[in-house]
């Protein structure tokens, strides 16, 4: 009887590691978690066995349940990142409108700004950015950053660069967008420090666009080993990124997908 019970309870174990190992699995995914978290956690998840399955009490006690604690909506951000990108750029800007009507905040008027300067009606976010561009939000990190993307859009590289320049945008929220912005003004100068700039906003990005942009300065410069090169990387971090990230970065990776075929 007490044997059956031991097995009854070894099998709930089993079990209940098993779907623990699905859950870390699903975690690691969608945080972008190193390729060996990912690849263990599948083998945990699909076909158990004890180095995976220790593995998945390794990764809760040392990265899922501090992501909880400190960092629980890293993922949430990430679904609905995924989520936003796919949507059609008008769907989005109605969208935004309607949020803007709802509530006239200072993050919802810039980003209606900011996705009609991304549609090519740099009027119309003109239009919309223009309350905030006086008074105690002139210097706001959000402010500036999409003033400066419709400077760019206009063509106003030198605006765009002294909005871009200072430190107020170097924060964590808006660093590598403003980098990446700073940037193509300097490319479109013909500045030589857009080389250092597209590295620097490379570093620590949570998107692939850093990456596919130098690539296509790479090229302009004549530079296409290093371009080819770096479109390869991009296009291998593509296979083994999840079905959300793939989804979120699509422009870029089709971007990439295209500049590589051009080369060959």
């Amino acid at each position: 009887m007490m044997a059956g019970s031991n097995a009854e309870l070894l099998q709930l174990l089993y079990w209940g590691v098993r779907i623990l190992a699905g859950i870390c699995f699903l975690h690691a995914l969608i945080t972008r978690k190193d390729l060996y978290w990912i690849l263990i956690l599948a083998l945990g998840t699909f076909f158990g066995g004890i180095f995976s399955t220790l593995a998945a009490l390794v990764y809760t006690f040392q990265v899922l349940i501090p992501s909880l604690r400190g960092g629980g909506k890293a993922a949430g951000a990430a679904v609905a990142r995924g989520v936003e990108a796919m949507k059609p750029l008008d769907v989005r800007i109605r969208e935004a409108r309607e949020r803007l009507a709802e509530s006239d905040t200072l993050q919802n008027r810039a980003d209606v700004a900011a996705l009609q300067a991304r549609a090519g009606r740099p009027e119309e976010a003109q239009e919309t950015l223009t309350p905030l561009l006086s008074g105690i939000y002139r210097d706001d990190p959000v402010v500036l950053l999409t003033a400066a993307e419709l400077d760019l859009a206009r063509n106003d590289y030198a605006a765009a660069e002294a909005k871009l320049s200072g430190d107020t945008l170097r924060g964590s929220a808006t660093r590598t967008r403003a980098l990446t912005l700073l940037a193509q003004t300097q490319e479109a100068q013909g500045k030589p420090e857009a080389d250092a700039t597209y590295r620097e906003a490379m570093q620590g990005a949570n998107t692939e666009e850093p990456r596919t942009r130098y690539a296509a300065y790479l090229i302009k410069s004549g530079r296409t080993d290093e371009a080819r090169a770096l479109l390869d990387t991009i296009l291998k971090s593509e296979s083994r990124a999840s079905a959300l990230y793939r989804r979120q970065e699509r422009e870029w990776f089709q971007m990439a997908a295209t500049l590589l075929r051009d080369l060959k």
